[in-house]
């Protein structure tokens, strides 16, 4: 059985929550996860603790979400997270990692290779992005192709400003059912997940929905800087997940030597909807970068 230990890490005076699973001083590089949202938690992630036979697995909750302290005072910005990543590293001694970023915390994977990060050995860009408005324009064109009435309650309460109705929040879960998860309810991780977020960090960073952006991200566009990673890079996403063809091909096409992985009967959480497969190619792939690092 593998090692397992909790804790917290100090960042800005308040407290990010930590768990490893597997041994740290062992001779392979440890896998280091950042979840999605903003303002979601590390519990989808949970599946990834399946690699700790090969490699520690470390995972944690971003500042003011989960199990972590949910600061009144911060000023939510890019800023916050990329240090807190940098914070984390520095208090846990990880000097080499390989470094795996779901969504939003794909975006803060791939600023932490661009400022300059050392030590990092790979990278997995797990159903993320490379442009905001791009991701918007692409959430536009599936809301579009959803079921008539669910439009009619999304367009009457989107222009009344309604976000928190529960006849919105219906609507907006028949987009999530088919581009979100499409496995099998319930599920455990999920229900954490829903517990422990933060919807006023999802709103400070993002806005109200994948589709407006309001918040803190509102411009956000690394593409004319992808040429810049220069580290190993896997991308990996569903056949029905919110990283479209076109959102994957910018990453694709923009990191030198990128290879790109789809899981056919997955949407935007592939490791909990194919978690066997998902492994296996994410395994594979850190063995190998490993190897030849």
């Amino acid at each position: 059985m593998s090692e397992e230990r909790e804790g917290y890490v100090d960042f800005r005076g308040y407290r990010t929550w930590y768990r490893i699973v597997g041994d740290l001083s062992s001779a392979a590089t440890p896998l280091l996860a950042l979840h999605g949202g903003p303002g979601s938690t590390h519990n989808y992630f949970g599946p990834l603790e399946g690699l700790a036979s090969e490699r520690p697995v470390v995972l944690y909750d971003q500042i003011g979400c989960g199990k972590s302290d949910r600061p009144a005072d911060i000023e939510w910005s890019l800023d916050v997270f990329r240090d807190e990543v940098n914070v984390l590293r520095d208090q846990l001694g990880l000097e080499r990692v390989h470094l795996l970023g779901t969504s939003w915390g794909g975006m803060l994977a791939q600023e932490h290779v661009l400022s300059g990060a050392e030590g990092i050995i790979s990278l997995v860009l797990s159903s993320t992005l490379a442009s905001i408005d791009q991701w918007a324009h692409e959430q536009l064109k599936l809301r579009a192709i959803l079921p008539p009435d669910v439009i009619e309650v999304m367009d009457r309460h989107e222009r009344a400003g309604t976000y928190d109705d529960p006849e919105y929040e219906q609507a907006m879960d028949v987009y999530f059912d088919r581009h979100f998860y499409r496995g099998q309810r319930p599920r455990a991780e999920l229900d954490a997940m829903a517990a422990g977020r933060a919807p006023d960090v999802y709103r400070a960073m993002q806005g109200p929905n994948e589709w407006t952006t309001t918040g803190a991200l509102k411009g956000w566009d690394i593409r004319d800087r992808l040429h810049e990673i220069d580290v190993p890079t896997l991308v990996i996403r569903g056949r029905f997940d919110m990283c479209t063809d076109a959102v994957a091909a910018e990453l694709v096409n923009g990191i030198r030597g990128a290879r790109e992985v789809v899981l056919e009967h997955s949407s935007h959480t592939p490791a909990l909807e194919e978690t066997d497969r998902y492994l296996e190619v994410v395994g594979s792939f850190l063995a190998e970068a490993e190897a030849n690092a």
